[in-house]
């Protein structure tokens, strides 16, 4: 344990003020629904943005990313598409103002916008996206919380702490006991006081991580004047062949059996599979968490829009600040750290807390430690916002007590709250590390809802009982893989190859489905197509739409949305870069990638930025 009593203090604070946050904004959040669900729809959306950022720069997330960055170097932005992070960008093009304008509270509250109230489908539509949505939720849970415990428990050794607690704990559910702890002041402050609360305790945090980010990037320059890294060849570049050409033997021959393991020996093959999901999933749009919840939060369509832009500006470059740098102490000491696991194999989700722990000064390690456990307080309190949204609003209000008072609805929200984090925390012991969790909810379970959340934009057929089949048929086949997986009948690294095969499944039951039902309600859909007014199949809904109003206009940027897509990817992927050539001082590819960028900011801001109310 190499904590200090100012870094002990700097934690301490921390903690601290956000119960404070929880207190200062409980009132606020009991002035109704929205006010505790959504922030009152009054925030602007650089906080929402800032805030969206934060909820994304998790613990869980970080020390996997470290440890890819260590293992892959520069290829490794590309493996975090794997969620895929280029959403952002079809989010800020076009489709979180198509989200925000039905002014919804929930992404089932939208279905009824898009299939109506009554109907065939649409309770049982109504239902599977709460099932799917509370499924994502705690599964972010439980990976955020076993993440967690596995980061504290290299500070806080449990020996050190065993002798003042009266019941005996295996070793291998310490990292649960510390998750714990930590969830409980999560819970508090985000449950006392909403989204007012979440995101004001989120701007806390990312000031905090912004100054150790920057902290810690002068230090990894400095040491990287007087150290060179013993890299594969291939580890600075980005680009790669067929085949991913990354030798450790000889320098740290372990990290072959890890390349191996992960099974991105065949980059070319996993990088289009991992892109032609990513791309679907997309088109989706926002997966009913908090990212979603952020969008309904924004003042209107435009303020969406810009919110989700200025997610990668905020994230992406103190975000790679910080794993760059973490990566390169990891490297310089890498001889000088313990990385075995209790079996004795190396666990290299552990190179972020063991840096922090061994090799920075007093002060920096209080603050990145007080920001990552924000970090973690900020995605698990995002989260569980979103989880009590579906199950308040869309079940309490709509089948039990559609007339309950603002206090019986903020009363069930702290129910819901202490609940959901109970589940999660349950879910999280049985979590085996951070990637199994991350593979399933990235490969399975978000693989079973891309069909038909794909479908509900761009095609005016598509029904409510096409929609619940399509879900249903997604959510019950990743089940199967995910069992697959568990028994070793599917290695659990080639569970992306199998998307394919997840994504058609979901499709039929989604086509089967609409057509074994009646069309949507013209007028629902020509309310739905000329309030939100997506591109895509919706022919004979423009149609009328045009002979009820001949001033309306279509939406006809299907080409500029899609170009703006291509040149926001390429600027993202260059806020991803910028800082690790910064950090390492590649100075033509810095200012190279530096050039790229302002290219494309300027083609954004006339193609983009410049056309927010026009389409």
């Amino acid at each position: 344990m190499r904590l200090s009593l100012i870094d002990i203090s700097i934690i301490v604070l921390y903690l601290l003020s956000t119960i404070f946050i929880g207190f200062w904004y409980r009132k606020k959040a009991r002035e109704n629904k929205d006010s505790y669900m959504l922030g009152g729809k009054s925030l602007p959306w650089y906080k929402l943005g800032l805030s969206d950022a934060s909820d994304m720069f998790d613990i869980s997330g970080t020390m996997w990313m470290v440890s890819l960055c260590f293992v892959y170097g520069m290829k490794s932005i590309w493996i975090p598409w794997l969620w895929p992070v280029f959403n952002q960008v079809f989010l800020m093009m076009y489709l979180s103002r198509w989200l925000r304008r039905s002014n919804a509270t929930t992404g089932a509250e939208w279905l009824a916008t898009r299939f109506g109230k009554t109907g065939a489908g649409v309770t049982s539509s109504h239902l599977v996206v709460i099932a799917f949505a509370l499924l994502s939720c705690l599964g972010f849970m439980a990976y955020g919380f076993i993440g967690l415990g596995k980061f504290i428990e290299i500070f806080v050794p449990w020996d050190l702490i065993k002798g003042y607690v009266p019941f005996d704990v295996a070793p291998q559910y310490v990292p649960h006991i510390y998750g714990i702890i930590f969830t409980l002041f999560a819970m508090f402050y985000s449950i006392i006081g909403g989204m007012h609360s979440i995101v004001t305790g989120d701007m806390v945090k990312y000031g905090i991580m912004t100054v150790a980010c920057v902290w810690i990037g002068f230090i990894a320059a400095g040491q990287l004047s007087s150290h060179h890294l013993n890299v594969p060849n291939g580890w600075y570049t980005p680009f790669f062949g067929k085949h991913l050409d990354l030798n450790w033997s000889g320098i740290i021959t372990e990290v072959n059996q890890k390349i191996k393991s992960d099974g991105y020996s065949l980059f070319a093959y996993f990088f289009m599979m991992m892109t032609f999901k990513g791309f679907f999933a997309a088109l989706a749009g926002p997966a009913p968490n908090y990212d979603m919840q952020k969008i309904l939060s924004t003042r209107s369509p435009e303020e969406a829009s810009k919110m989700n832009g200025f997610v990668s500006v905020i994230l992406l470059p103190i975000r790679y600040t910080l794993i760059i740098s973490l990566t390169a102490l990891g490297l310089i000491y890498y001889r000088q750290m313990n990385l075995t696991d209790g079996a004795g194999a190396i666990d290299f989700e552990r190179i972020l807390p063991a840096v922090i722990n061994n090799f920075l000064p007093v002060g920096l390690v209080g603050l990145l430690l007080a920001g990552l456990l924000g970090a973690f307080m900020s995605t698990f309190s995002g989260t569980m916002n979103a989880a009590q949204a579906y199950i308040v609003n869309d079940i309490y209000i709509k089948y039990v007590n559609p007339a309950a008072s603002t206090k019986k609805i903020i009363t069930m929200n702290y129910l819901v709250g202490i609940v959901v984090v109970a589940v999660g925390v349950i879910l999280g012991f049985f979590v085996k590390d951070i990637n199994s969790v991350l593979q399933w909810i990235v490969s399975a379970l978000y693989g079973g809802y891309i069909a038909s959340n794909v479908l509900k934009w761009h095609w005016w057929r598509f029904n409510a009982n096409g929609f619940f089949w399509g879900m249903f048929a997604g959510i019950a086949a990743a089940m199967i893989f995910s069992a697959l997986v568990k028994f070793a009948v599917i290695p659990e690294n080639q569970l992306l190859f199998w998307f394919p095969v997840l994504f058609l499944v979901s499709l039929a039951g989604s086509v089967i489905g609409s057509y074994a039902a009646p069309p949507t309600d013209m007028a629902v859909l020509q309310s739905f197509y000329t309030n939100v007014r997506p591109w895509g199949f919706w022919e004979p809904v423009k149609n009328i739409a045009l002979a009820n109003d001949p001033s309306f206009q279509p939406n006809r940027n299907f080409k500029l949305n899609m170009f703006n897509v291509v040149v926001g990817t390429i600027a993202q992927c260059c806020l991803t870069i910028l800082p690790m050539y910064l950090v390492l001082w590649q100075k033509t590819s810095l200012l190279v990638t530096i050039g790229i960028l302002a290219v494309m900011m300027v083609i954004l801001k006339r193609t983009w930025w410049n056309k927010l109310k026009e389409y």
